[in-house]
């Protein structure tokens, strides 16, 4: 016999209970962490593959793996990387918006040079990768994948369609509200650190256990682009506004910890 399928009630309980217990950690200063906990259990997917053992060193020289990595400059990132709607002979279906803001370090510094990748679902919810069996259309016209270098004052852009909403199991009607996957290579390539923004007003955020494993509130919202008119283009894509800082107690919140 399987278990029940748990319900979005349950779910959301279990965010309260664990909201609560962290802000009470946090008043009595006992906690401070860098990126969500991997074993946030309203996250049934993350607590279930999340390592439980010490990671164990790599007895060799650490400089090989950088030897191997990929490298790049300004001649290996193109504009057309940045624009994802341009990458195909066609236009992708959806609303096309236009996300832009600067990576900064925690004093506000820009941080430049730096790669930064984009990928994502198409408008209807779907990647386009062989794991993603959701029934929702591909989209010839659109791959969901990008990449620029920050420019001298920490400034990033990429133009693409809004991604759509996706089901994704992790209990009884579970969707996942709109959002980007950005990563960034910092100095080395072994110092990524892998993120994700979401757009303002959307209302699958509050039930979003990925987005809720984030349990101070002012983190969770800094994950938040902001609509910015002067960054739409006319007749073109609506603009977003979101920063990447990288440390301090402004820091965006990644998926790993920091190096």
């Amino acid at each position: 016999m399987t278990a029940p399928e748990l319900t979005q009630r349950q779910i959301s309980r279990e965010v309260d209970d664990l909201h609560e217990l962290a802000a009470k950690e946090r008043a009595a200063g006992t906690s401070a962490p860098h990126h969500p906990s991997r074993a946030f259990a309203p996250y049934r997917g993350s607590e279930l593959r999340h390592p439980r053992q010490p990671l164990v060193p790599v007895a060799s020289d650490p400089e090989a793996v950088e030897s191997s990595g990929p490298v790049f400059g300004p001649s290996d990132v193109t504009e057309l990387d940045s624009d994802l709607t341009l990458q195909h002979r066609g236009e992708p279906l959806g609303e096309r918006v236009t996300v832009s803001g600067r990576l900064l370090d925690r004093a506000g510094r820009p941080v430049r040079g730096q790669l930064i990748e984009l990928w994502q679902a198409n408008a209807a919810g779907r990647y386009a990768h062989l794991r993603d069996q959701h029934r929702a259309p591909l989209d010839p016209n659109f791959t969901g994948a990008g990449r620029c270098l920050t420019d001298d004052e920490g400034g990033y852009a990429f133009t693409t369609v809004k991604p759509g909403a996706y089901p994704w199991g992790n209990h009884s009607n579970a969707w996942r509200p709109a959002h980007l996957h950005f990563s960034v290579f910092g100095t080395a390539f072994t110092q990524r650190l892998v993120t994700q923004m979401y757009f303002p007003g959307d209302p699958l955020s509050a039930y979003d256990p990925i987005w809720n494993s984030i349990t101070d509130a002012a983190a969770r919202e800094r994950l938040v682009a902001a609509y910015d008119p002067g960054l739409s283009q006319p007749d073109w894509s609506l603009g977003y506004a979101w920063d990447i800082v990288l440390d301090g107690p402004a820091a965006t919140w990644a998926e790993e910890g920091r190096q």
